[in-house]
């Protein structure tokens, strides 16, 4: 059986090793990156005259063809195409000949994965950040429709301060903000051109590695040889976005796997974005948002596994880094998929608003805002919130309601019992940034902005 390497040895791959060292499964869907390479790479050495203009263009068509071919799902896949690399030059020669031969010209298949895999890379951060945004508009369109509801603020998952739904949902928006940044940031780290740096020093040949980068829509071309096959960071940075993105998923999972619960009761999910039970018929199951919840984990694991890899290898290529497909791929699907359905999810569940008010009614979650009342009528905070607190501590123990108390008290009285009311406490967050109706107002206009800027930055 024949391979790329076959001159250097009197017998064919042990049927073991071909199985460990083929990638072709996975590294097939780069197929149109890969040919995209090749495109550039061709016309460069026609540039530089190490190609005929008639084997030039013989070979630029055949990879018209063969891209056609994958596309279609007409291309056959032979025995000894251990790579993507390996099935499209083979391929090319079948269709040119000789001049098909002279593709692979000044090149190695170290630059070749590591070109396929940038370009890769760049535009599916692009596309997820897109994604993204999606998301991000549908917690907007969910914030506005909330109007003035309001819920408990939660600290340690322990009722804090009432705030706007629209404020949570947001701080849900402004994280998703910092992953568009970080994805973004990643396809940048990813926009450098490898091609030209060959096995791993370069060529005798005389060969335009600007010319094949400039082509190819990089924003630069490699510095140093070693470096270029052996850099793996931008996939790393990739695994950490989707990861951290993954982990913010997960959060807004957890929280509406409490949220759907018979004790929480604040939202109904919609019956297209939920699960039954196979023995229990009550059942109504948040599958989407444990499952966004159980995905985190998938994507952390990668990019650990990823490190783990990186971190023994010395210059420059070692085929450990074959290992660095599988996981990016793999979590580029699991963060599409697991956003497509909380989307879904999100856009459709239903918020009990009312529920909500009555928990975060209690008078005890306007305790703040007593001590905030003293401290405006010149007590120090301390001191003002030890005498709250002795009233929250005599309410819980018997002694009278809080507002008894503290109509009673001569620093706080009526006009401070007041504050106690139900819907009084959440229109009190006056602060920039803040949860009341004037501060999340100002930052609804804020975050419209902050998605029409990432548009513009993804339309670029």
């Amino acid at each position: 059986m024949s391979t790329l390497w076959h001159g250097r040895f009197a017998g064919g791959p042990a049927e073991a090793l071909q199985a460990l060292n083929d990638s072709l499964p996975f590294d097939q869907r780069m197929f149109s990156q890969d040919i995209a390479g090749s495109r550039a790479h061709v016309r460069m050495l026609g540039h530089v005259g190490l190609l005929t203009a008639a084997d030039t263009a013989a070979v630029l068509a055949a990879l018209d063809t063969t891209e056609t071919e994958i596309a279609e799902g007409a291309f056959v896949f032979a025995v000894n195409d251990e790579d993507i690399h390996t099935a499209v030059e083979r391929r090319v020669t079948e269709l040119a000949g000789a001049a098909g031969a002279r593709l692979h010209t000044g090149r190695s298949r170290n630059d070749q994965v590591a070109t396929d895999l940038r370009l890769w890379t760049k535009r599916e951060m692009v596309d997820l950040a897109g994604v993204v945004a999606d998301l991000q508009a549908v917690l907007a369109q969910q914030a506005e429709t909330a109007g003035p509801a309001y819920l408990p603020g939660y600290t340690h998952l322990q009722q804090a301060q009432p705030v706007l739904l629209a404020h949570h949902l947001l701080a849900h928006g402004w994280a998703l903000a910092r992953d568009v940044d970080r994805l973004l940031a990643a396809g940048q780290s990813a926009d450098v051109s490898p091609l030209g740096a060959g096995a791993l020093a370069g060529s005798s040949l005389p060969l335009d590695p600007d010319m094949v980068a400039q082509e190819l829509g990089f924003a630069a071309r490699f510095e140093n040889s070693l470096d270029a096959v052996s850099d793996r960071d931008f996939v790393v940075e990739a695994l950490f976005a989707l990861s951290l993105l993954g982990v913010h998923l997960s959060r807004i999972g957890e929280e509406m796997i409490l949220w759907a619960s018979s004790e929480f009761g604040f939202v109904s999910l919609d019956d297209a974005f939920s699960t039954g039970s196979s023995m229990l018929p009550q059942k109504k199951n948040p599958d989407i948002a444990e499952l966004a919840r159980g995905k985190a984990g998938r994507l952390i694991g990668h990019l650990t596994g990823l490190l783990t890899t990186l971190k023994g290898l010395p210059l420059t290529y070692n085929k450990d880094l074959q290992e660095d497909k599988e996981p990016l791929f793999d979590a580029c699907d699991t963060v599409r998929l697991t956003m497509l359905a909380l989307n879904g999810m999100l856009a459709t569940l239903t918020f009990n608003t009312e529920r909500m008010a009555e928990s975060a009614d209690s008078p005890y979650a306007a305790a703040v805002d007593l001590a905030e009342y003293l401290v405006a009528q010149g007590m120090p905070f301390r001191e003002a919130h030890a005498v709250v607190g002795g009233h929250v501590q005599n309410a819980l123990a018997g002694h009278g309601s809080l507002k008894d108390l503290v109509t009673a008290d001569p620093c706080l009285g009526a006009e401070a019992a007041e504050l106690l009311a139900p819907g009084v406490a959440v229109t009190r967050r006056t602060t920039p940034g803040g949860a009341g109706p004037a501060a999340v107002a100002v930052q609804a206009e804020r975050f419209a902005q902050k998605l029409a800027e990432q548009q513009t930055r993804l339309t670029q």
